[in-house]
């Protein structure tokens, strides 16, 4: 009789693990689209968020949806991102990818001083120069970007401009906003 009690427990407690593994596995994309049948794959759009966010990871979301939108479905923006930094009317495309800085230093827990940032849609070559991973000729760069192209709608928009990679962008995403 022992013997089976304990193989019971046993055997609940593993495959508790294992719903918690797959469960975890299959939560990193997220459908808030409705449950129908009239919704197909095709009238969805998947992207990712990340950053100040409470639920960051991959989402399946309806056409016409909107920064808000995907905010709204990753449990909104946390007291930390930095409204600048992001438009919640843009519109959202497949397979975009959004990161939502902070206002204070993550690695700083105490941290009172906000970061210091510059907007990259009104900054001019030397205010951008302030940007530690801005070089004199990225920074120019940018403002000829903004100027053939218009304002700058999301952060990630900078992997646009010549001379910004994926590392630069990682170096100086904390830095900068859309707006003043």
């Amino acid at each position: 009789m022992f013997k089976t009690i304990i193989a019971i427990v046993v055997t609940t407690v593993v495959v508790l693990i294992i719903m918690a593994v797959v469960d975890k596995t299959t939560s990193s994309i997220v459908s808030s689209t409705p449950k129908s049948s009239s919704v197909s794959v095709s009238d969805t759009l998947q992207v990712t968020i990340t950053g100040e966010v409470n639920h960051t990871g991959t989402y399946l979301l309806a056409l016409k949806t909107s920064l808000g939108d995907l905010l709204d479905a990753a449990g909104g923006a946390t007291s930390n991102a930095d409204s600048k930094a992001y438009d919640t009317s843009f519109i959202l495309e497949d397979k975009q990818t959004f990161y939502i800085a902070p206002i204070y230093d993550n690695g700083n827990t105490c941290a009172v001083t906000p970061i210091s940032k510059v907007s990259i849609n009104t900054a001019d070559k030397t205010a951008l120069l302030g940007v530690q991973a801005f070089s004199t000729t990225v920074a120019g760069a940018i403002v000829t970007y903004r100027e053939a192209n218009g304002s700058f709608r999301r952060l990630e928009d900078l992997k646009n401009v010549s001379g910004i990679g994926n590392a630069t962008f990682e170096k100086c995403k904390n830095y900068v906003t859309l707006t003043d």
